[in-house]
């Protein structure tokens, strides 16, 4: 016989540990389900070197919040998990660890949730799991030589992880521009295919640009006010870093310094072949740059503030050379998978997914009810899927659970004393 409970939480990171700690203030009884263990991605999935890119202020969970001496600067890997780990002691969130989610079907009893630990009947279920379950490798690198050492960015460690010799390192949105800075700072070879990614500035005028795009309300604009082809969830992230307290991430710097810039990967024979868009791939990455940086010279102008530092623009450092490039394949020790990660929400059996498996919600309620997603991204605003939303978007679903919680209780009551 499963188990009856008023709310089921699918995931037991910062997501699933923030909508726990609304409904242990609220008295509902509830359990959340953690495949591994509580918080592993930040445990298991980060490289050594791994930090912030966003400053230390933006930590902010429901009832907890970053208080250390620091709260412009941006915390390394064991400084966000000593941060996690007091948020966990500060309410013990019921987490039933290394309990795996196979199956979640609505029922007419309820929602049936079936796991690798018995089974649940719950009135609601919050899937807050994140947008980044399974890493993607392209199928194209099994072309590679067997002596190639393959890895997914969640696997990186650090540069002693990968043989001796050059590195390529393939993507550059956050994790591929920071992983290919650290291995340049070994002293390795590296390589980096160029994507599409864009950029911005650590710094801007005298504050941080995140500090800046806090003031003109930009990262509380809810994800309906942008062009619907705006609305996706696959967008890449800016790169930036918050290293040595933090700075720009310029790619034509490193070109400069010696690392091989290359377009994107299109191939692999005898030779790893890279398309022609460096330049373009480039340009477009400054463009965003500049342009963040002239709304924050608006947002100056518009309110009169003063500034120790006048309005800037950048200009390349380097020019690549135009068309294709290819390496032999043999040249390379290693390769960095950089590309990012594919969804699996398969053990959910719901009507709530698009034709590209993109789950269908307002502000995480979706249109079966008793089912809610938190911890995506874009979910709400820009910081939904990061400490900086995910307090607002965690008490909004709350509401809403809260609410349902307390209408069908007495039906809740009787079919499980029935």
């Amino acid at each position: 016989m499963p188990q009856h409970i008023p709310v089921v939480v699918v995931g037991g990171g910062q997501a699933g540990l923030a909508i726990s700690w609304h409904l242990v203030r609220e008295g509902i009884d509830h359990v959340v389900l953690e495949r591994d263990t509580i918080t592993h991605t930040w445990r298991d999935a980060r490289w050594e070197s791994f930090c912030l890119v966003t400053p230390n202020w933006q930590c902010v969970l429901p009832g907890y919040s970053y208080t250390g001496p620091d709260p412009d600067g941006f915390m390394v890997k064991a400084e966000i998990l000593e941060w996690l780990d007091g948020y966990v002691a500060s309410f013990d969130p019921p987490v039933r660890e290394q309990t795996a989610v196979r199956s979640v079907r609505e029922t007419p009893e309820g929602y049936l949730v079936q796991t690798s630990d018995g089974d649940y009947l719950a009135g609601q279920v919050v899937v807050a799991t994140g947008g980044y379950h399974q890493p993607s490798v392209p199928r194209i690198g099994e072309r590679l030589p067997l002596s190639v050492k393959q890895v997914h960015s969640s696997e990186y460690a650090n540069s002693e992880q990968l043989p001796e010799g050059p590195v390529l390192v393939v993507g550059t949105g956050q994790s591929g521009a920071q992983i290919a800075e650290d291995l340049h700072l070994a002293g390795r070879e590296v390589h980096l295919a160029v994507g599409h990614a864009p950029r911005f500035a650590r710094r801007y005028r005298g504050r941080d640009v995140i500090a800046w795009m806090h003031d003109t309300g930009h990262y509380a604009r809810p994800v309906t006010d942008k062009p619907v082809e705006e609305r996706t969830q696959d967008r890449t992230n800016h790169y930036v870093t918050g290293r040595d307290g933090g700075r720009d991430i310029d790619l034509r710097a490193f070109a400069r310094e010696g690392m091989t810039l290359h377009g994107r990967l299109i191939d692999i024979g005898t030779a790893v072949r890279f398309a022609g868009d460096l330049g373009a791939n480039l340009d477009a990455a400054d463009a965003v740059y500049n342009g963040i940086n002239e709304l924050i010279d608006n947002h100056i102008a518009a309110n009169g503030i003063q500034t120790a530092e006048p309005p800037s623009r950048y200009e390349p450092v380097w020019q690549p050379e135009p068309g294709e490039s290819q390496v032999p394949a043999e040249h390379f020790a290693a390769v960095v998978w950089a590309t990012g990660f594919t969804r699996n929400y398969r053990w959910l059996h719901a009507g709530v997914f698009d034709g590209a498996g993109h789950p269908q919600h307002e502000r995480g309620v979706t249109a079966v009810d008793g089912l809610y997603f938190l911890g995506l991204p874009w979910q709400h605003t820009w910081g939904s899927g990061r400490f900086a939303g995910i307090a607002l978007d965690a008490e909004y679903l709350a509401d809403r659970i809260t609410e349902r919680y307390w209408r069908s209780a007495p039906v809740l009551a009787t079919t499980a004393s029935g």
